[in-house]
């Protein structure tokens, strides 16, 4: 039973030694900033022309069941033309999806849950008549993570938010304004619950 169960889990003990070294070298093509020990086990995808730079002892599971909480979906990095993303060192994600259309800063030691979304843009326009015509603006604002913050499995962090250092985020939370340092916050939309 013990070889059995062992060839079955072969593609997906390849899939988790062989991503991390192709991932690496798809980030260098790209042009991306990385620093030391860059590790992302299964695949992601990495869209856009904008810049992107990561800090040392990065981690990022995406898909292939990796990180069970996650299940396999996989992780996204969106980087518009003109925006910027930075992560900074020791961070943890597991199939995050980030899109930046301005900036998305992430401070060191933070971690990020299973299936997290980050995005500083809205997308389209609020105005009904401007999606309808593909037209209008579309609101964007920069995104600040800072040190030591742990947001929680499928949260939500909205433009123009900025959560606070050693803040924690609940799981499940719609993050649509800044949220203060050493707190724990909650909820959709997220509020404060308690200060640390």
């Amino acid at each position: 039973m013990a070889i059995i169960s062992k060839l079955l889990n072969f593609p997906i003990t390849l899939n988790i030694k062989l991503w991390p070294m192709l991932n690496r070298l798809m980030l260098k093509s790209r042009g991306v900033v990385m620093g030391r020990n860059i590790c992302i086990p299964g695949r992601i995808y990495v869209m856009g022309k904008g810049k992107i730079a990561i800090g040392d002892d990065f981690y990022f599971s995406s898909g292939n069941a990796v990180n069970p909480i996650s299940s396999n979906l996989q992780g996204a990095l969106y980087v518009e033309e003109g925006a910027m993303l930075t992560i900074g060192c020791h961070v943890g994600m597991s199939s995050t999806r980030i899109w930046a259309s301005k900036a998305i800063t992430i401070g060191d030691h933070v971690n990020i849950g299973g299936g997290t979304l980050i995005t500083d843009t809205d997308a389209h326009s609020l105005d009904w008549m401007d999606r309808r015509n593909n037209t209008g603006e579309v609101l964007s604002a920069p995104i600040v993570i800072e040190n030591d913050a742990w947001i929680g499995a499928q949260c939500i962090i909205l433009k123009g938010v900025t959560i606070g250092a050693r803040t924690v985020i609940g799981a499940g939370s719609v993050v649509t304004h800044s949220i203060p340092a050493d707190c724990i916050a909650v909820g959709n939309p997220c509020k404060v619950l308690r200060k640390n």
